[in-house]
């Protein structure tokens, strides 16, 4: 139910100076599930890290590819980091996945790999194309945990400890963008909705964007990308 297609369209036309990928690029560790979207999309962020592109490509540990950004990191050619810090325009700025804030499933990680994770992907086998039951099921769960608002709340508190001023996290499934006790919280909710949405941080502040799928054809070369001034960043991916 991943939108790799669109993420990679979405990379071949913007440009950037900075590429964080904010965690859970994976759902576990079973690459038989990754389909040729997937490869062509990691082949991308492969070539966007060549020193010749002048891009910095990070990947931020999320609570589903926990372990196995080392290996992906050497197989990508990509740093990997459990939190990104860096500061642009002098204002300190934190990437991190934020699972970390999220009590429940830092103290059930079994439970959630059994049933948050292995459970909802045959529901997706199941569903219907549109993937309309699995992608309620997400939502209710982001709600029934109350997700959005205890991992806002523990990524501001963080944000403040380590004097930042903005904090960028993923994980909920929920975009989101919040302002408390002098800091900026944003969250780029996920590419598996049906409206996923990406964060682009530049000389006029920071946006969130939500995704449309065009209704042209979607190229497979690079022939396409638009020219422009690059942002600071773009993050695509939850």
């Amino acid at each position: 139910m991943s939108r790799a297609r669109d993420a990679l369209r979405i990379l071949r036309q913007l440009r950037y100076r900075r590429l964080i990928l904010n965690g859970d690029i994976f759902a576990d560790l079973n690459f038989a599930r990754l389909k040729k979207e997937h490869w062509k999309f990691l082949g991308y962020i492969r070539k966007l890290s060549n020193p010749k592109r002048k891009v910095e490509v990070v990947w931020v540990e999320g609570n589903h590819d926990h372990g196995l950004v080392q290996i992906m990191s050497h197989l990508v050619g990509i740093r990997a980091y459990q939190e990104y810090t860096w500061e642009y325009l002098g204002r300190r700025h934190i990437a991190i996945h934020g699972h970390q804030f999220d009590s429940f499933g830092v103290n059930n990680v079994r439970f959630n790999y059994l049933i948050g994770t292995l459970l909802y992907l045959q529901l997706q086998k199941w569903d219907s194309r549109s993937k309309v039951l699995t992608r309620f099921l997400d939502r209710l769960n982001t709600r029934w945990l109350r997700l959005s608002s205890k991992v806002c709340h523990g990524a501001i508190a963080h944000a403040r400890h380590h004097q930042a001023t903005r904090i960028f996290c993923g994980h909920t499934h929920a975009a989101l963008q919040r302002c408390e006790d002098g800091v900026d919280y944003y969250n780029s909710g996920s590419w598996i909705d049906d409206r996923p949405a990406y964060i682009t941080v530049g000389d006029q502040g920071v946006q969130i964007h939500t995704y449309d799928e065009p209704s042209g054809e979607f190229p497979d070369s690079e022939e396409n990308e638009v020219e422009g001034e690059p942002a600071e960043f773009e993050q695509p991916l939850a």
